[in-house]
């Protein structure tokens, strides 16, 4: 026979399925969650009427029309986005069904696939938590359906409790299961997967459009001391090919076997690089890289890159030198690096011409054309003014506004059209130290552009032309969020009181922190960090692990057993109780109720043996089974169950 639930059973199941699918407004398509709500609204309406439920050919009806949704959306087969929409509308439409126990069960189960795949979208510490509560709400549910005499928050305390007593298998399943790395397949990679940062082209203006985005690029963290503001240069894709107007890395690559072997100097920064999921397999390091481990390898323009797969957080250990000596340039790196649209003429020839590009040596020109960014009417500027097809001339003669990106492809031109191989470096430059966790963070808005101009006997030496403009964005880093509030470049702190500015700062660093060893311990904790984790304490085989993981768990499960079995004060419930009471003023007739002995069999040996109180009884112990066995529970019933064990009388035999 099947099971039917009341009311609060299916309002506290609705409750719990909007919970888990409110984050998913920012993941799944507009029109699906707009789909999925209106169903679920459907069904709250149907608890109070349920006339109102669709029929079996309405539910088909709307089980196409979210196939058509799901067509329309062009959400594919395979694949993240495509796997939670399909779970979300399966979702919806279950609720619409809701007859019994069982699908109650299957709408439980599903709904735990649906929060799972929250995880797939944001990672972070919130989402987290969020997640373990409205599994907790989905737990309360399947024990508050099995349990009708429980109350809501009874059942949300049974819930948090199996929780606890879960979560030292939990941490010991996490720490020891051996990790096992997925193939990657084409057809499940996440096409909506939306992951901005670094372009493969560079144009005036396109790192300005970055300088208002808050997300975090990488955090690093150093052994020792921190290199200076002025040397957090973090190198990314190097642009030598230009059409005049657009930027692009050479598709040169062969003369990387002939390459001088760089020389370092100076002082080692080594640190760990924890990268977030970028759309590329770039890393960015502290210029120049000199020492890093597979899967990490450079190429010809000593860039790092990633062998493994882009979109996923990955940590790499790093030991770079602000202090280098590229050696000779390469035939091919000449072509590249001196390479010009077309013939130079007009006002930018006239201009290397007098700054003494022509007849004077690299580093004289060099210091003058820094020199007439400065001196001349040149402004460092977020929101420059649109140039047209010939941006370079635009900006050097008529606007003069620009963000790094314009001064530095402006800086590399002049140097090309005076015969000095040089290109543009894209990257990250600067980061805020976060004192608290003793890292440092780079954000979007750290994105920079600078040059690099190859001298003799130095090799490739790193330029920097906004320095001429706004060296305080260098020495002093960007404050990112007065940035991002005002839509413009801000290097000076913001104006608050100084108590107030410590908390936040404060709060902010704490908070930065807890992000960091969330990422680094738990959300990627790979094969990789789980061998170093385990070989430090000695577990250093895949034997010894399994050793270690099975002894855990065995001794936990012994300690949980010998907790949860230990010899308890029985505890009844308020119909048990009444029940009892009754019972008792039977036993003063010789009536006793066998430890072995049903409600109804009992009441029917009552019949037999006194059936002058045989009604009253009986009465009692249908009240009794309708509350305690047939999950028919409400106030008024065990009210009714009091009343009638408090009035019940026997005479003594």
């Amino acid at each position: 026979m099947q099971e039917t639930i009341n009311q609060r059973s299916i309002v506290f199941l609705l409750s719990s399925i909007g919970l888990i699918t409110l984050p998913h407004v920012l993941h799944v398509p507009a029109p699906i969650f707009a789909f999925f709500s209106v169903l679920l609204i459907w069904r709250f309406i149907g608890v109070w009427h349920p006339e109102y439920l669709p029929n079996q050919l309405l539910v088909f009806l709307l089980l196409l029309c979210g196939i058509s949704l799901l067509v329309t959306m062009h959400q594919g087969v395979f694949g993240r986005d495509a796997g939670t929409t399909v779970f979300v509308i399966a979702l919806g439409l279950k609720l619409l069904e809701i007859k019994t126990q069982r699908d109650v069960y299957l709408i439980v189960y599903l709904a735990f696939i649906v929060a799972a795949s929250q995880l797939l979208y944001i990672q972070n510490i919130l989402m987290a938590g969020y997640i373990l509560l409205v599994c907790i709400s989905l737990l309360a549910t399947l024990i508050f359906i099995n349990s009708a005499s429980q109350s809501n928050i009874a059942s949300l305390k049974t819930a948090g409790n199996i929780l606890m007593q879960a979560i030292p298998l939990m941490v010991i399943m996490f720490i020891f299961f051996p990790r096992v790395e997925a193939p990657r397949w084409s057809f499940l990679d996440n096409d909506n997967q939306a992951t901005s940062g670094l372009s493969d082209t560079l144009e005036p203006g396109s790192i300005s459009q970055l300088g208002l985005s808050g997300e975090l690029v990488f955090r690093a963290k150093f052994t020792g001391d921190l290199p200076p503001n002025a040397e957090r240069y973090w190198r990314g894709p190097v642009f030598s090919f230009t059409d005049g107007k657009k930027w692009t890395q050479t598709k040169n690559t062969h003369f990387k076997r002939y390459l001088d072997k760089t020389q370092f100097m100076g002082k080692a920064y080594q640190y760990l690089l924890l990268m977030e999921p970028q759309s590329k397999n770039w890393v960015f390091a502290l210029d120049m890289p000199e020492t890093y481990h597979w899967p990490l390898h450079e190429n010809g323009n000593r860039q790092l890159i990633s062998s493994e797969p882009a979109g996923k957080r990955a940590e790499y250990s790093i030991t770079s030198y602000a202090q280098y000596n590229t050696g000779y340039i390469t035939k091919t790196e000449l072509s590249d690096n001196l390479q010009l649209p077309n013939r130079v003429e007009g006002r930018i020839d006239d201009l290397v011409g007098q700054l003494g590009g022509f007849d004077t040596s690299p580093g004289t020109f060099i210091n003058k054309v820094f020199a007439h960014f400065r001196n001349e009417d040149f402004y460092y500027t977020l929101m420059p003014p649109l140039l047209d097809e010939k941006p370079i001339e635009t900006f050097l003669f008529d606007t003069r506004e620009g963000f790094c990106g314009h001064y530095a492809t402006a800086f590399v031109y002049l140097m090309r059209v005076a015969g000095i191989p040089a290109r543009i470096v894209g990257g990250y430059q600067g980061g805020a130290y976060n004192e608290t966790g003793g890292f440092i963070e780079v954000r979007q808005a750290n994105a920079h552009a600078w040059a690099e101009v190859w001298l003799q006997d130095k090799g490739w030496v790193r330029y920097d032309p906004t320095t001429a403009i706004a060296p305080e964005r260098i020495e002093q880093d960007v404050n990112i969020e007065q940035q991002i509030a005002n839509n413009a470049v801000s290097f000076a702190p913001i104006q608050l009181d100084s108590q107030t500015l410590a908390l936040l700062k404060q709060a902010r660093s704490l908070w930065s922190s807890a992000d960091y060893n969330w990422h680094r311990w738990i959300i990627n904790y790979d094969r990789r960090q789980q061998f170093s984790f385990l070989s430090s304490f000695g577990i250093d085989t895949l034997k010894s692990m399994l050793y270690w993981l099975v002894g855990l768990v065995a001794l936990v499960t012994i300690f949980l057993a010998a907790y949860l079995f230990r010899k308890q004060t029985l505890v009844l419930e308020k119909s048990q109780i009444y029940y009892a009471r009754a019972c008792q003023k039977l036993a003063k007739t010789g009536l006793i109720k066998q430890d072995c002995e049903g409600a109804n069999d009992f009441s029917q040996r009552v019949r037999e043996q006194q059936p002058d109180i045989a009604e009253s009884f009986a009465h009692i112990t249908q009240l009794y089974v309708q509350i305690r066995y047939a999950r028919q529970f409400d106030d008024s019933l065990l009210e009714q169950l009091g009343a009638s064990a408090a009035a019940f009388r026997v005479s003594k035999s």
